[in-house]
């Protein structure tokens, strides 16, 4: 209905541009909005008081010109002018009763889209090191991307829904002998454990995993493990350094095969834990990509090679530099080091390529927020390879900060003292979780209340929605021990009969949810359709507090039986794209 609106209003201003009222050339965006209240119609314009200026008219003269000029139509009942010069538009009673009848013929495909048909779109989100459980910081990102890829998905894209398992590099070997040190504790060793190394319980658990493998095969002395090292950070040394000359003994007394077995044990028990936790979660992937494999690939080279034939690169200091200064970024980046290897951006860079070869329109990078320096590494790096910065959309997620009784509930990562993304489903629940991670905009930080979460009141907004269907539902179950049916036919032919002020309001909200859909996937903004539900669930429990639904008029009982399955099917089909379950009975 919008896009029709928006079509005769932009051929009133190209008949009046014609007729001279309007400056020729100009082409005026037409701005149209849903009206807060039914007494100023169901969508309001601004485009008269835009254009009064360059008219040379006063706005309400202006907009009496476009509506003069305006297409009939016999979806619009009449228009009015509301001061300064807003243009409101009235719909044909049919309009709004017409939203009924398309929600229960088009089931849970109402409010699908075309907007991004043919557009293959990956989204790339969550992407945690497997350097142990996922925590609560990393359920932001996981809510929202799972969110964002239906929405898209409902929107007509094409969506790939990807994980780039970070499985090579420095963050891993730190973890690998975590594990190694933990195992020898258990075989009885004395030995040092780093300040600044990975201390969760889980390390046990992987090193005990190991030991009930091997035994004490890959047994060291303490004398073994720590003579000739820096001193650690404890012993007032460098503990980056320190980790750095612990890892390289590893490899030496290990050799391949069993420095190979705590690496392999530790990856394969924590990525087995993170995809089962994230199922559980109901966030699902169509590909885990695997950053050793793009290595061993050769896509790197390949990136590096399409770089250097682009002449974005150069060698300083024996080390080769991509020139990325010069193409928006803050300063120019090593892509391969000085001892040849190369850096953890050029597997970045390596990995646009793959994406956009792959054949994807947009790659979204669904990031945390300490990640805001990669948005222009990244546009830099595509434009070097020669493709359209353009096709990355690098949506940076800003931090939850959990709160219980009021007080803010302190986390830390590699001392093992975090709360995981299990233990906040187990206490809030998973609709709890995924509802509230994605009820503000990303952009902004979230106070996670852990205590609101877990209410069963009307001011927590995913029980208060929840509810909302419940009510649906046990209407129907009523209609049932009144030995009584729906009949959907004789409900259609009522429509006409649903004139109260809490009906009109309903199929209103009703008719928005396709431009919520359309909205949430042009922004990026999965909390307009968790706004766009809290809505509909308040225009729910009022309809249900002032009427009866099960009267004895045939006609008027279907009718409103109804509409009330209409705004069921569109609460659990916003209810599914946001990973939230539709509990029949509450």
């Amino acid at each position: 209905m919008k896009e029709h609106l928006e079509e005769l209003l932009a051929q009133s201003l190209l008949h009046l541009q014609r007729d001279g009222v309007l400056p020729p050339g100009a082409e005026p965006t037409v701005q149209l909005e849903r009206t807060r209240s039914p007494e100023h119609g169901e969508f309001a314009s601004n485009v008269a008081m835009v254009l009064a200026r360059s008219a040379g008219r006063p706005p309400r003269e202006l907009a009496q010109a476009i509506i003069d000029r305006m297409p009939k139509s016999r979806q619009v009942d009449h228009l009015e002018i509301a001061c300064p010069g807003f243009i409101n538009f009235f719909l044909q009673r049919c309009e709004l009763t017409g939203v009924v009848k398309d929600v229960l013929r088009q089931g849970e495909d109402y409010g699908r889209l075309y907007q991004g048909a043919g557009n293959r779109v990956t989204v790339e989100f969550v992407s945690a090191n497997p350097t142990g459980p996922l925590h609560v910081g990393h359920g932001r990102g996981a809510a929202y991307g799972a969110s964002l890829a239906g929405i898209l998905d409902t929107a007509g894209f094409q969506v790939q829904r990807e994980y780039y398992v970070n499985d090579n590099g420095r963050q891993m070997d730190i973890l690998a002998v975590c594990v190694w040190l933990r195992y020898l504790e258990l075989c009885g060793e004395s030995v040092s454990f780093p300040v600044n190394g990975y201390r969760g319980e889980y390390i046990y658990d992987i090193a005990r995993l190991v030991r009930a493998e091997h035994g004490d095969r890959w047994r060291f002395t303490s004398l073994d493990v720590e003579d000739g090292l820096p001193p650690s950070l404890e012993e007032g040394g460098n503990g980056e350094v320190y980790l750095d000359a612990l890892i390289r003994r590893a490899r030496d007394l290990l050799g391949d095969e069993g420095y190979a077995a705590f690496f392999d044990a530790a990856l394969d028990t924590i990525l087995l834990d993170i995809k089962e936790d994230l199922a559980e979660f109901r966030v699902y992937f169509d590909e885990w990509f695997s950053e050793r494999e793009l290595e061993e690939s050769g896509a790197v080279d390949h990136a590096i090679e399409r770089l250097r034939e682009n002449g974005h690169l150069y060698v300083k200091d024996g080390a080769t530099w991509f020139r990325a200064s010069a193409l928006g970024d803050e300063k120019d980046r090593v892509v391969i080091r000085e001892n040849g290897r190369a850096t953890y951006f050029a597997s970045d860079i390596a990995y646009i390529l793959n994406k956009l070869e792959r054949g994807f329109d947009r790659a979204i990078y669904v990031l945390g927020a300490d990640h805001h320096g990669y948005v222009a590494r990244l546009r830099a790096a595509a434009a070097g390879l020669g493709e359209d910065p353009n096709k990355l959309e690098i949506m940076l997620v800003q931090f939850a900060v959990l709160y219980r009784f009021g007080e803010k509930v302190q986390m830390s990562t590699r001392s093992g003292n975090f709360i995981t993304l299990r233990e906040l489903r187990e206490e809030v629940s998973t609709d709890a979780a995924r509802f509230f991670y994605v009820m503000r905009s990303h952009d902004q930080h979230l106070d996670f209340d852990l205590d609101l979460a877990k209410s069963r009141s009307n001011e927590n907004p995913v029980y208060y929605i929840q509810y909302a269907y419940a009510r649906i539902c046990s209407v129907f179950r009523n209609l049932d021990q009144m030995d009584a049916r729906h009949n959907p036919a004789i409900g259609e032919a009522a429509l006409d009969l649903l004139t109260r002020e809490h009906e009109v309001q309903l199929m209103r909200t009703i008719s928005r949810f396709p431009e919520t859909i359309d909205s949430a996937a042009r922004l990026y903004s999965p909390h307009l359709l968790a706004h766009y539900l809290h809505l509909l669930a308040t225009d729910l429990h009022a309809y249900y507090n002032a009427h009866q639904f099960l009267v004895g008029d045939e006609n008027l009982r279907n009718a409103r039986l109804n509409l009330v399955l209409a705004t069921q099917i569109v609460l659990k089909k916003g209810l599914g794209l946001l990973g939230v379950s539709a509990p029949e009975e509450m």
